[in-house]
């Protein structure tokens, strides 16, 4: 390939890098329909509220301010949308994401981008969470049909499963940056680590099934069951397959990177070393 003349290596690629390069604008412009970044930046709020609570129970009697600047460095939030969003693209490299594009940029697909979002900044307030978490029980007493809706969505896309994969992969990497972190000499090995982060499944499953119902019961109650139903199509196809792969590779990596390091400072935190 290297041998080839400028004039040959203009005809390959001009006809190859085309549609490459449209293929990704549209993907980017499905992310902006998602409203990747602004979900990101939930995200980053809570893991500031997560870190500060960590530093607190793990931590207790060190200075805060110094302690909340470098869960702050942690999650930077540039990083943390950049690297959301080469891994999303990295991902649907090849998928044909117009039907998606499509579908988020009309006015149902903008009103569930929406309504997810509102739902999940609404639970950064741990009284609306808790009241959530209260109602989908008295529905599931009632046998209310959303719910089962609901329900029903989450089995379809294996939202459970993946997000507790995702915890665990998380809390795994926690351990092992406290570990690397040489703070605190905790002396366990690869499979000691495992073996702590498995007996943690049970109880992230509960919490993950119970966040999740919440979450999603609060978020589409504006809908109508044919809305939801017509979006819980959307996702079953091989492009929306792709999309939620995508989207979930791109938080796993995140969150593992994110978890990791707060692992690291814990440690160093806590043995004294000022980073």
């Amino acid at each position: 390939m290297l041998r080839c003349s400028l004039a040959v290596l203009a005809t390959v690629l001009i006809p190859v890098t085309a549609p490459v390069a449209a293929q990704a604008a549209t993907a980017q412009a499905l992310l902006d329909a998602l409203r990747l970044d602004d979900m990101v930046a939930l995200m980053q709020r809570e893991g500031l509220d997560y870190g500060a609570d960590l530093g607190t129970e793990m931590m207790p009697g060190r200075d805060t301010a110094e302690w909340e600047r470098e869960v702050a460095r942690v999650y930077d939030l540039d990083v943390m949308v950049d690297g959301m969003s080469a891994a999303f693209l990295r991902e649907m490299e090849g998928v044909d994401v117009t039907p998606l594009e499509a579908f988020f940029t009309s006015d149902l697909g903008t009103e569930i981008v929406t309504l997810e979002y509102t739902a999940r900044e609404a639970f950064l307030d741990e009284s609306v969470e808790e009241a959530a978490i209260a109602r989908v029980v008295t529905m599931e007493e009632a046998g209310d049909a959303r719910l089962e809706q609901v329900k029903d969505f989450v089995a379809a896309n294996d939202y459970i499963e993946t997000n507790v994969v995702g915890a665990l992969n998380a809390n795994y990497a926690f351990y092992i940056g406290m570990i690397d972190g040489g703070g605190i000499n905790m002396g366990l090995t690869d499979d000691q680590v495992l073996s702590m982060v498995w007996e943690q499944e049970p109880e992230i499953r509960e919490n993950t099934t119970e966040w999740l119902y919440s979450y999603l019961y609060m978020a589409y109650q504006p809908l109508e069951d044919a809305e939801l139903a017509e979006y819980q199509a959307l996702l079953q196809t091989d492009a929306g397959r792709a999309m939620n792969r995508a989207l979930f590779a791109g938080f796993d990596q995140m969150y593992v990177a994110i978890s990791r390091q707060l692992g690291i400072s814990v440690s160093r935190f806590s043995g004294g070393e000022e980073l």
